[in-house]
């Protein structure tokens, strides 16, 4: 009760008066909320399957770029919304807009209990995969013990969201930070990796490449799933 308090105030505008939430919010915890939101899971999880179902070095950079150049097309057109449409609710509040009430409310419910359920469902099933991997060198983690604590993690944050905003932002910012540094690392080991082996990985980059296009669709989707932050 005494958080929730602390959370909201009165605030007197022109003679009225209302209460609502407090701003704990500054600078560095806005741009770690939105870098956190952008570099999420999908970005250690699909540079796999991008490869794999690729089948060739060259096709898996085509798709990369592809897909970046796609997902940047989306972001600008957001961003047009977000400038032609001032209101709150992002994606709700456009299909409200330019659709009516009702589709903006199926999305809303489609998005509260299956989409963003599913979204965290991942995220916690990544976290749990690497925590867990050192433990299992030889072979892959069990997957009761990764559902259960991918569960026991979504429980754990979804009490620190409900508790006490301070402890929000300091979490957000301890994983955003975690995971630029991991994207550094992961950028660092590849490219000397890449230039290890002199020129044999770019003798033949297209070498294996799949001329099946369910497999080449399957890499643009794990192309776009990493860019799904925008």
């Amino acid at each position: 009760m005494s958080s929730v308090t602390a959370s909201t105030n009165v605030v007197t505008d022109r003679g009225h008066s209302g209460i609502e939430l407090k701003k704990q919010l500054g600078l560095w915890n806005g741009v770690a909320l939105i870098v956190g939101n952008i570099v999420g899971s999908g970005i250690f999880v699909s540079p796999k399957g991008v490869l794999q179902e690729a089948g060739s070095i060259g096709l898996a950079l085509i798709v990369w770029v592809a897909t970046g150049v796609l997902s940047t097309i989306g972001a600008l057109c957001y961003a047009e919304l977000g400038t032609s449409i001032p209101k709150s609710g992002g994606d709700y509040a456009y299909i409200r807009e330019a659709f009516g009430p009702l589709p903006a409310f199926l999305f809303l419910w489609v998005a509260m209990l299956i989409i963003m359920p599913v979204g965290n469902a991942i995220a916690g099933l990544t976290f749990a995969n690497y925590i867990l991997q050192p433990f299992f060198p030889s072979c892959t983690p069990p997957e009761n013990a990764q559902r259960l604590l991918a569960a026991l993690v979504i429980c754990l944050l979804t009490f620190i969201n409900c508790y006490n905003v301070k402890w929000v932002t300091s979490v957000q910012n301890t994983f955003t930070l975690a995971k630029v540094f991991a994207l550094f690392v992961i950028i660092v080991v590849g490219v000397i990796a890449l230039f290890s082996d002199g020129n044999q990985n770019f003798e033949d980059p297209f070498k294996g490449t799949t001329s099946s296009p369910g497999y080449i669709a399957l890499s643009f989707y794990s192309g776009l799933f990493s860019y799904a932050g925008w």
